[in-house]
């Protein structure tokens, strides 16, 4: 029986004093979306089934190079982390997995992890690699890169950390390992850009070379600029798309929303993954001017629509073979961490949500006569549906809260940890 860490009578009682409000407004959503010839129950379903993973480090407090103020009963382990996540999920109800990060979340009790993870009904999704700091004992330094560097003993220590990764990730039921590489170079001259392109992608084949079995992936990031800002090994999806298709079967392409330039046509790098059948995964948050980090759908909720209409569009002409997966990669700087990742939860199933509501037949005719003006006001009707209603029942139906973050501050859930978790201390930057 899975451990609940909020009463579940405060949410029983939570949702009954929401439920009649919440009924009317299903029915009324119901009606309209019925006289469009939509059934309401069958999408419930399809919104019930999407599922987001979190990140274990994103339910500590985040910052910036300049500072990190951390809050009251932050996670001191990934014990700690855990629970914050099975709050999540038991309020909100689309978090079912943990995607945890090494060397950030190691222990020597990787069993007791899962087991923990067991205990409060979490499982975990992709393992994420970390070559973009030196650990404390660590013989070589990635000062100057990790899988692309110059000298073949630092590049065998990372793929061996990776490698590791991998094992970890066995140990607790995980079927990915991520890797985001930071190498890159900040003058010109200073790296020779097509051999460090190289070096990483042989570096990358002997990792996919270690991968248990076929059912696991091997998921690449790209990412725009940062911390290198003349060159980046791995700067952009054509990069990545390169890289993938020489390293094999297995490895594909991770799209994290921020890594891009402001204002890019990510869905349109979407589809062009799709095409190529390379398409793994994404990590989803929102940004103003670059890798900000934000809560998915927080400043543009339009292009996180966007992006969902051309995976449900993908679904619907079977295009892939495997559905990417799914996962939240935020630093919540100034809010609660559990607040916001479940708000960002449902801010992806609420752009799913919206895309299923999608005219695909008025759209094609529409775009087959070159009818501008309606294929776009086509999709932007499906975009402006209000479906608030048909979130809070799918959670409703499955024990989760009508108003997750409503029901969560009514808990008192950080103060009850804020008494038994050491108070942490701010830093100089992020952590």
């Amino acid at each position: 029986m899975t451990e609940h860490l909020i009463d579940p009578g405060i949410v029983e009682a939570h949702n009954r004093r929401n439920g009649d409000e919440l009924a009317q407004d299903y029915e009324a959503l119901a009606r309209a979306l019925s006289r469009r010839g939509l059934d309401c129950e069958a999408l419930l379903a399809r919104v019930s089934a999407l599922e987001v993973a979190v990140p274990s480090w994103g339910v500590g407090t985040g910052g910036t190079r300049f500072a990190r103020f951390p809050g009251p009963g932050e996670p001191a382990d990934i014990f700690d982390k855990l629970e914050d996540c099975a709050v999540i999920q038991q309020l909100g109800r689309a978090t079912p997995r943990v995607s945890l990060h090494f060397p950030w979340d190691d222990t020597a009790e990787m069993a007791s992890v899962k087991a923990r993870g067991e205990e409060l009904g979490l499982g975990f999704d992709a393992v994420n690699s970390n070559t973009f700091q030196d650990r404390p004992g660590q013989k070589l330094s990635y000062k100057f890169g990790s899988l692309s560097h110059v000298d073949a003993e630092v590049r065998a220590q990372a793929i061996a950390h990776n490698v590791d990764c991998i094992s970890r990730g066995q140990a607790l039921g995980a079927r990915a390992l991520t890797i985001w590489l930071a190498d890159g170079s900040n003058f010109a001259g200073q790296s020779h850009l097509a051999q460090a392109f190289e070096r990483y992608v042989e570096s990358v084949r002997a990792i996919e070379a270690a991968l248990p079995d076929e059912s696991w992936r091997l998921l690449l990031e790209y990412k725009n600029f940062e911390p290198a800002f003349y060159a980046t090994v791995v700067q952009d999806w054509g990069s990545c798309l390169l890289a993938a298709q020489a390293v094999g079967r297995r490895t594909r392409c991770l799209v994290d929303l921020g890594h891009h330039a402001p204002s890019t046509n990510i869905e349109l790098i979407v589809a062009r993954l799709i095409a190529a059948g390379k398409l793994g995964g994404f990590h989803l948050n929102d940004s103003r001017f670059g890798d900000d980090d934000l809560d998915a759908g927080s400043v543009d909720p339009f292009r996180l629509f966007l992006v969902f209409n051309e995976l449900v569009d993908a679904e619907q002409r079977g295009a892939w073979d495997e559905a990417p997966a799914l996962m939240l990669d935020q630093s919540h700087n100034v809010t609660d961490p559990i607040e916001s990742l479940m708000l960002s939860a449902d801010a992806a199933r609420r752009a799913h949500a919206q895309a299923l509501l999608v005219d695909r037949e008025q759209l094609a005719a529409c775009q087959a006569r070159n009818d501008v003006a309606m294929a776009a006001e086509t999709l932007r009707r499906a975009y402006r549906t209000d479906v608030t209603p048909l979130l809070a029942e799918a959670r409703r139906r499955i024990g989760g809260a009508i108003d997750p973050v409503g029901a969560y501050r009514v808990s008192n859930y950080r103060k009850t940890v804020a008494a038994r978790r050491p108070q942490a201390t701010g830093s100089g930057g992020i952590v």
